[in-house]
């Protein structure tokens, strides 16, 4: 691939080993969740270190809006040697005249990929500025090979697009836990589920396995951690009695709530990572996620894999799981599976520095890209 060759300012030759980078924080507001959190400790100013970063925040939808559309424009166009980093939301259109100096790091194609599950402001300004960008950045970054795969799905074929899986620190602070809460059968199983409440996290399947788990004899309850975002959730207005709404959690009472429960699970309908399954696995929580390639790449054999649409189907696993010890088994290889991830991600981070130091082989190994169709 040539673009594996290309130096970021669109210049022939070395970088210099010093950089200006602009680091697009604009999306940062008060709650963090995924997204923010892979921008705030990915590419945090001591991760990029040495370059010198110049974060662009904003204090409101208006000023993130004119920050990405005219303001990181201009910059581009007065300070020529500098890079422009986006971790969160896309680039404006604009930020296409250096195309060659920014870099995208993409979480997941659902704003291309199910419009149906988006809000009203996603479908009119961030859809089509991603889906431009995805055609005119040429240096382009995923987090995880599942997402590359669908990057390249709507990419230019010249792009590289390049793994760049984030470290997963003990956010929760769970690490000291002896793994899951005890259980016993005939106990109650406490279900965690962790994520903003909108269409695509799905939660109706995630109630309907705790009600199929019910239903097989095995009492269960259901924690929800997540503020409510947008889309019509009918579960809120008649929640069920074994449903327990947590809100958005701050990191210490997560972990608190985490230490009492038996398993994570998730039954998204579309996720680039799936942060939080592996943020749990450093208290040795038992994840259950959908039988999807991306968990099957980010957790391996360390979860249970699930048809979230067969309920009935996916409690009994559940219910095999626990009767076959598994449950009990998880601790070790849920941190297992976290460590293999943190090496993988370390190994990317490495890759990276090289590139911003204007190395222009950082990224010539097929395993650290996502290669076109045909490519050698």
């Amino acid at each position: 691939m040539t673009a594996g060759r290309d130096d970021p300012t669109g210049r022939v030759g070395s970088a210099p080993a010093r950089r200006r980078i602009y680091l697009d924080q604009t999306h940062l507001r008060a709650h963090v969740t995924g997204i923010e959190r892979v921008t705030l400790d990915l590419f945090a100013p001591d991760r990029l270190a040495p370059h010198a970063v110049r974060p662009v925040r904003a204090a409101s939808l208006p000023g993130m809006i004119a920050a990405q559309q005219l303001g990181l424009p201009a910059r581009a166009l007065m300070d020529r040697d500098a890079l422009f980093l986006f971790p969160g939301f896309p680039p404006g259109p604009l930020c296409a005249v250096a195309a060659s100096r920014c870099l995208l790091y993409v979480h997941d194609t659902f704003l291309l990929t199910r419009k149906e599950d988006l809000s009203l402001r996603s479908r009119i300004y961030m859809s089509p500025s991603f889906a431009l960008a995805l055609r005119w950045c040429p240096n382009l970054f995923v987090n995880s090979r599942t997402t590359g795969l669908d990057v390249r799905a709507h990419c230019a074929r010249r792009a590289r697009v390049a793994l760049l899986r984030p470290p997963v620190r003990d956010a929760f602070g769970l690490d000291d836990l002896p793994g899951p809460a005890a259980y016993a059968p005939g106990r109650t199983l406490r279900i965690l589920a962790i994520g903003t409440i909108e269409p695509r996290k799905n939660y109706p399947a995630t109630l309907a396995l705790t009600a199929a788990l019910i239903r097989a004899g095995i009492p269960a309850e259901l924690h929800l951690v997540g503020r409510v975002g947008w889309g019509q959730h009918a579960f809120l207005e008649t929640p069920p009695p074994f449903l327990h709404r947590h809100g958005y959690l701050a990191d210490a009472e997560l972990r608190a709530l985490a230490g009492s429960c038996h398993l994570l699970v998730s039954t998204s309908k579309a996720e680039g990572l799936g942060l939080p399954l592996l943020e749990v696995q450093h208290g040795g929580l038992p994840v259950v996620a959908p039988d999807e390639p991306v968990f099957r790449e980010v957790l391996g054999p360390s979860a249970l894999l699930i048809r979230p649409e067969t309920p009935d189907d996916a409690a009994q696993a559940i219910a095999a799981w626990i009767r076959d010890g598994d449950l009990a088994r998880a601790a070790g290889m849920s941190r297992a599976n976290v460590a293999r991830w943190n090496a993988t991600a370390a190994e990317d981070g490495l890759r990276f520095q090289r590139f911003l130091a204007g190395d222009l082989t950082a990224y010539d190994a097929l395993e650290s890209i996502v290669a076109s169709e045909g490519d050698a």
